[in-house]
């Protein structure tokens, strides 16, 4: 601890005493917490490459400079090679390297200035075609198999043009060649580019069109980023094939056109089959053929010489099938004769049988006779025992007639539910019932009730009230 004055009251005051080192860190750590990863646009100065595979330089403008450092894991990723004089623009990490408290950049990616607006462009346009269906799979045609003549859309001058035509005269010596010159890069590239896929429509003297160029940067490929080249390319009523720049590389044209190959000497192996592939697949073919034409010659002698074994003269045939008609007269005739046999046969024993089967009327007439009496007395036998036995039923039925008791005097009591009174006890005084005559009905009330009285009691009173007879 140290005593330092305080400004507010010139009194010491107790503050902490921090090391260098410490002081650095909480630097770094405040200023990368602050800044994100950015992008910074500058003019590269100072530049070296260390041993190991860092590289260290400055970044500056009119007005400032700051250093910047690019790791080995970077700039292996870079692509190109940083040159003082570069315009740039970084992607960054703002930071402080500690050992020496020196404020510096850490620089994750660069690319050349201006790349990053041209990019912009190539993604707007190709979002806009894209929504058009300019690059549509349903639109894209097949290349031919045979093409007589090709056709190539390039600079004079360009190194792709003689890959394309060395790759050629190698694979395909027997294929034709035009070649539509064109300005490749620069102002006006793209107009020229268009108007030679156009042309190149408009002849018809080649069945495939390849469209190529060699590597380069963004801006030296961007006249195949413009939207005229990509729907004169779309537009081209010849199957096109692009071979811009490396494998790396896309252009607009590479996704109008209908096959993309990674570089110019890709684009003639795909636009051309190699004449040795095709000579000895030609051959292969050939020599099936051959074998295909020797066994059918093979199978028609053999079948030939069979059909030779079974030749025979029209004499000896007409004979043999003579011989062959005479065998089947005889033997119709002797099938004719055994039948015509089995048949005489069964008509005299169906003969027999119909003599046997022949009915006697007169001894049959004498039997029905003898039934019909017999039917006729047994009919009136039973005819009087139902008579009996219903005159028996209806006596039976007449004594058990309910009327016939009741016109003997009796009478039939119903309570209120229509229940026929049997017991005393099943009714209560003051209770409502029917009582049933031989002529009428009479609605009574019980004045009381006797659970021992029998009929037989007043049976005898009324005897002896009638006195005899």
């Amino acid at each position: 601890m140290s005593d330092i004055p305080s400004p507010a009251t010139g009194l010491p005051a107790f503050v902490p005493v921090i090391a260098v080192s410490l002081l650095n860190r909480l630097a770094r750590e405040r200023l990368e917490a602050a800044f994100p990863l950015c992008w910074v646009a500058g003019e590269v100065s100072n530049l070296s490459h260390a041993a190991s595979g860092h590289v260290y330089f400055s970044l500056k403008d009119a007005a400032a400079q700051v250093r910047c450092v690019m790791f080995r894991s970077r700039t292996q990723l870079l692509g190109w090679r940083l040159e003082n004089g570069q315009h740039i623009e970084a992607r960054v990490l703002v930071t402080l390297y500690e050992a020496r408290g020196d404020f510096q950049l850490n620089v994750e990616a660069a690319r050349r200035a201006g790349v990053g607006n041209l990019y912009e462009k190539f993604l707007r346009l190709k979002e806009k075609l894209e929504s058009e269906g300019l690059f549509a799979s349903a639109g894209k045609r097949p290349l031919p198999g045979f093409p007589r003549r090709i056709g190539i859309v390039t600079s004079l001058q360009a190194a792709a043009l003689r890959d394309v035509l060395s790759t050629l005269a190698r694979r395909a010596p027997q294929v034709g060649i035009v070649v539509y010159p064109t300005l490749v890069q620069g102002e006006g590239a793209a107009s020229q580019i268009a108007e030679s896929i156009r042309i190149a429509g408009e002849r018809r003297e080649c069945e495939t069109l390849i469209v190529c160029r060699g590597g380069g940067s963004m801006e030296d490929l961007w006249a195949f980023n413009d939207e005229l080249v990509a729907r004169a390319i779309r537009a081209c009523p010849i199957p096109v094939v692009s071979g811009i720049g490396h494998e790396t590389d896309f252009t607009i044209a590479d996704f109008a056109a209908d096959q993309r190959a990674p570089t110019p000497t890709a684009a003639a192996e795909l636009a051309a089959p190699e004449q040795l592939v095709l000579l000895a697949r030609l051959a292969a073919r050939q020599l099936a053929l051959r074998r295909s034409v020797d066994q059918q010659i093979n199978q028609r002698g053999q079948q030939l010489d069979w059909l030779t074994r079974r030749l025979q003269h029209p004499a000896q045939y007409l004979a043999h099938q003579r011989e062959v008609l005479r065998n089947q007269q005889r033997q119709l005739a002797a099938a004719l004769l055994q039948a015509s046999a089995r048949a005489r046969t069964a008509l005299a024993d169906l003969s027999r049988r119909l003599l046997l089967a022949r009915p006697e009327t007169s001894r049959r007439t004498g039997q029905v006779e003898a039934l019909a009496a017999r039917l006729r007395g047994a009919w009136q036998q039973a005819a009087q025992r139902q008579g009996a036995d219903l005159a028996r039923l209806t006596a039976s039925l007449a004594h058990l007639n309910p009327a016939a008791v009741l016109a003997r005097g009796y009478c039939v009591a119903l309570d209120e539910r229509g229940r026929i009174v049997r017991d005393s006890r099943s009714v209560e005084p003051s209770q409502r019932i029917a009582v049933f005559f031989e002529r009428g009905r009479a609605d009574a009330a019980v004045l009381a009730v006797f659970p021992d009285g029998g009929l037989a009691p007043a049976v005898a009173a009324i005897a002896s009230k009638a006195g005899p007879e």
